[in-house]
């Protein structure tokens, strides 16, 4: 039986330094990550074992790691840094990263601002 599920994670918040403004690196801001894994969650459900699924506390850490790490211009390309994190496990089909940039440098009210990839392990 071929299946596919998801396993998503939503609104992850971390501080992090990116932007292409000095002022963003200096100060930092929160950027809040949501992710979608498209994978089979079959395996895991007849044996509920953690080793068999996707651990989304692990995928957390890592995800947080890299937003808190080495600053980037672009959510574009943070954004595809975490796809890369996400399809780094064998069992993840595809990936849709969205990365939210809530506090902005606009001059203009507004509620968020976001970048959305989706990514597909290379066959």
């Amino acid at each position: 039986m071929d299946t596919t599920d998801t396993i998503t994670l939503t609104g992850l918040r971390v501080h992090g330094r990116h932007g292409v403004f000095e002022f963003e690196r200096q100060r930092g801001q929160d950027f809040i990550i949501d992710v979608v894994l498209t994978t089979s969650t079959a395996a895991a459900a007849a044996s509920d074992n953690l080793a068999d699924t996707i651990d989304y506390g692990a995928l957390a850490d890592s995800l947080a790691h890299i937003v808190a790490g080495e600053p980037v211009n672009l959510l574009e390309t943070l954004a595809q840094r975490l796809a890369d994190a996400c399809l780094a496990d064998p069992r993840v089909i595809d990936t849709t990263v969205t990365v939210h940039k809530p506090q902005a440098p606009i001059a203009h009210a507004f509620s968020d601002v976001a970048v959305t990839i989706r990514r597909s392990r290379a066959l």
